[in-house]
């Protein structure tokens, strides 16, 4: 794989994580300590976060912003409110309900809990219907 944003020993770490093995477990694979394992590990993925936000706003520039979800408010309702706004400026969303709500599960997992939006959401939608949730 080419050298991108992560380095060799993170994604040795990532993959030893996605295997099930502990902290410790793999600090002990790779001679080296809890906490460095640690330290290895949140650096990763804040660099998969950097760059997760960067490709979104690079998604965006070729988008139209037709919504702010609010914080509390029903994920169903927001969809409800995407599709109303999305016609608005006569574009067809690309999904169906079920399909929308798992997009934006996937796109911004961390500002959603159970049925309702925990922090704002912005949505951007492209001339294909397609949408981005930054």
């Amino acid at each position: 794989m080419k050298q991108g944003l992560i380095t060799d020993r993170q994604k040795e770490v990532l993959r030893y994580r996605k295997q099930g093995l502990t902290q410790q477990q793999i600090a002990d694979l790779i001679h080296t300590s809890k906490a460095n394992i640690c330290t290895i590990e949140k650096a990763a993925l804040e660099n998969i976060r950097k760059a997760k936000d960067t490709l979104e706003f690079l998604y965006t520039l070729d988008a139209t912003h037709i919504y702010t979800i609010r914080g509390g408010t029903d994920v169903l309702d927001a969809v409800s409110n995407i599709f109303a706004e999305a016609e608005k400026v006569h574009i067809k969303v690309r999904y169906d309900t079920i399909s929308l709500v798992n997009r934006m599960r996937e796109s911004v997992p961390e500002r959603i809990r159970g049925r309702f939006v925990r922090e704002k959401i912005d949505v951007y939608i492209t001339d294909e219907g397609e949408l981005y949730f930054g």
